[in-house]
């Protein structure tokens, strides 16, 4: 029956005006907004439905591949959603899929992996528009330095160096299988990681590192000293929120979005 199949979206969303995905009673969350346009679509109260994420994005935290899933409490064809959310959403959330999924299909544990984005402007006045999804810095950053730093840094490693406080996962074990420093053009670098998981606050404190490497600040070598300590201080700061992205949620083949 359709009503045991979770339906699932993938959606995109500016992240600047919202207290991260995950719903908030006292500040308004991206989870918590669709969650009440579904409930409206369902014709059920809002607590009857609970929206899952494949991830729970920060603050200021953007998406253009965040999927999550539901299951319907009411029989509705998957194809009314998002021309309905489309009208009852506000303009920084879009989804861009809808679909009906295998049985015991979850957004998150589902999940084979992420991938990150985090875009940094250098050299340059950042303009006004680009401070909400990007990071200004403002001398440019030596690239090599920063592709030798993230060299030590991929594989399966315990990345509690890079974890911040209020994590809630069980082990810091990851496996960080890319991280690429890219140079896009007009002072733009992106920095973008694949990894099985990702721990709180993790993408934005390598890349904290890395920006801290390539400004001359610190060496590259540094970057395996950190990973080796299991220190979270001795990382530096974290990155702005601002120039993060969730880009994808990776899944078995057979399971398309």
């Amino acid at each position: 029956m359709d009503r045991e199949r979770p339906l699932a979206l993938r959606v995109a969303y500016d992240g600047t005006d919202f207290a991260g995905w995950q719903r908030q009673s006292d500040a308004p969350s991206v989870q918590g907004t669709i969650e009440r346009a579904l409930a409206t679509i369902h014709g059920v109260e809002p607590g009857r439905l609970s929206l899952v994420g494949a991830g729970r994005t920060d603050a200021g935290v953007h998406a253009i591949g965040q999927v999550a899933s539901w299951l319907p409490p009411t029989p509705r064809a998957a194809a009314i959603f998002r021309r309905a959310l489309a009208r009852m959403l506000p303009t920084s959330i879009a989804v861009l899929a809808v679909r009906r999924m295998p049985p015991g299909f979850h957004a998150r544990r589902s999940a084979l992996g992420k991938v990150y984005r985090y875009r940094i402007i250098t050299g340059r006045t950042a303009l006004p528009f680009e401070t909400r999804w990007a990071w200004p810095v403002p001398r440019p950053l030596d690239l090599e330095a920063m592709r030798h730093a993230a060299a030590q840094l991929v594989g399966r490693h315990d990345f509690a160096s890079f974890a911040s406080a209020g994590s809630t996962a069980s082990s810091t074990v990851r496996s960080l299988r890319r991280l690429e420093i890219v140079e896009r053009g007009s002072g733009i670098v992106e920095i973008e990681a694949e990894a099985d998981g990702f721990l709180y606050r993790m993408v934005r404190a390598l890349v904290g590192l890395l920006a801290a490497i390539g400004s001359g600040a610190r060496p590259a070598t540094d970057a395996g000293v950190v990973l080796a300590a299991r220190d979270r201080g001795l990382a530096g700061r974290t990155a702005p929120a601002a120039g993060l992205c969730l880009v994808r949620v990776i899944y078995p083949p057979e399971i398309r979005l």
